[in-house]
């Protein structure tokens, strides 16, 4: 298993928990609360710090996740 596919296997989306938005280990820690509060230059440390069940791990792969879900094929004509 590569690094990349063990972090996203972090990320849960499960019917009826967070409307079934994407979460992080199936907390109800949604990868895009995540990803807004590095937006809004909140350090990971602090983030670690708000919510102690996560992980270093669990920031990366948010930033993996994003990633994946940005990543289009570019059409040429």
């Amino acid at each position: 298993m590569s690094l990349t596919t063990g972090l996203l296997n972090r990320i849960t989306q499960t019917p009826g928990q967070c409307s079934g938005r994407p979460c992080i280990r199936g907390m109800r820690i949604r990868v895009t609360d995540i990803l807004e509060m590095l937006a809004e230059n909140v350090s990971v440390t602090e983030i670690l710090e708000d919510f102690p069940d996560l992980e270093l791990a669990d920031i990366q792969a948010c930033l993996i996740f994003a990633a994946r879900r940005t990543d289009f094929p570019r059409l040429t004509a």
